[in-house]
């Protein structure tokens, strides 16, 4: 006896949408807000706080700390696979319709590094003076114990990152909302919003600057129909975000 399989109307659509947000990048908005709402209450400027990002567990047990890490980042990706998995069902080749695969690693290197120029020392600037007028706490980007596998696990926390957000983000969302007949600038805007929202833990320069980076990339991936540069980019970023805050913080007073 078979069952018939209920139509995926604009309503289940973005239902599912929601449903995923809600086990990943949602789920960081919301708390974001919430950490936002508690610095502002605090009786420390918010220039004065420190946001620590990349932070060690048990920093007295690096091996099981290490563990801690590497399940983190692994655990992290699972709403990456199910947002493929999501899109699988209704076309075989998702992951490549956009773009996530290494069929163009070439250009899909070109176009994220110079997409990385283009938003890093821009998103310098804007940090830089979100803080000066108050409107950002310090970044501290990494804080693990000093080991053989700090630099490795850093990277792979950007590599997550980057394919985590973008993936969902943009390839997951983008393909979802279009069928959902959603127009291009609210696809766009939305994902952005939502984007810039998982990062008001650092205050609304961070929020400001991922809104931004948000509507940029999303529309580079409607260029491109290529989620790849996306994840080069990000990636970049995130690496000498991560990697030169942890090689460089005892050397230059401003990164304290």
């Amino acid at each position: 006896m078979s069952t018939a399989e209920a139509p995926t109307t604009r309503r289940t659509l973005v239902t599912e949408t929601v449903l995923v947000l809600g086990v990943s990048l949602g789920a960081s908005a919301i708390w974001s807000l919430l950490d936002l709402v508690n610095k502002l209450t605090q009786h420390v400027a918010l220039n004065h706080q420190t946001t620590a990002m990349n932070s060690s567990v048990t920093p007295d047990r690096p091996w099981l700390d290490l563990t801690y890490q590497l399940v983190g980042i692994v655990v992290a990706l699972v709403p990456v696979a199910l947002a493929l998995h999501l899109l699988t069902r209704d076309r075989a080749d998702a992951r490549h319709a956009m773009g996530f695969d290494l069929n163009e690693p070439g250009r899909d290197l070109v176009r994220g590094l110079a997409l990385a120029a283009a938003v890093g020392v821009p998103g310098l600037g804007l940090y830089a003076a979100a803080r000066a007028v108050g409107l950002n706490t310090t970044i501290a980007a990494a804080n693990l114990t000093h080991t053989w596998w700090t630099i490795p696990v850093l990277v792979l926390s950007a590599v997550q990152n980057a394919v985590l957000e973008e993936v969902v983000m943009v390839g997951y969302l983008f393909t979802r909302w279009r069928r959902a007949g959603w127009s291009v600038p609210a696809v766009v805007l939305v994902s952005a919003t939502i984007r810039g929202s998982y990062h008001l833990y650092q205050g609304f320069g961070g929020f400001a600057g991922n809104l931004v980076m948000g509507v940029l990339f999303g529309l580079v991936y409607l260029r491109t129909r290529r989620v790849g540069p996306l994840v080069v980019a990000h990636t970049v970023l995130d690496v000498v975000a991560f990697v030169g805050y942890a090689l460089l913080k005892g050397h230059l007073a401003w990164l304290s």
